[in-house]
């Protein structure tokens, strides 16, 4: 089975804490039984393609119905 690795990236921006658009984002990914790295630019999860492409639209749902003007996706798919 493949493992795909998910970054994103929620914008905009706000200073020295993540913005509430973008936790929207975060905990939507982690209702769906994701667990979340959050970098500095950028978050991280992993999973199989089935969990994280419904898991992608909830967090892009929430995020943009929270504020967020941008949110930037990429999926690396690990494997066969």
């Amino acid at each position: 089975m493949s493992v795909c690795t998910v970054e994103f990236v929620i914008e905009p921006f706000v200073e020295n804490a993540p913005g509430p658009h973008v936790m929207a984002g975060i905990e939507a990914m982690e209702t769906r039984g994701l667990h979340v790295t959050m970098g500095p630019f950028g978050s991280i999860v992993s999973g199989t393609a089935s969990e994280v492409s419904g898991a992608i639209g909830a967090m892009v749902s929430a995020a943009v119905e929270d504020g967020a003007h941008r949110v930037l996706v990429e999926v690396v798919i690990d494997g066969p």
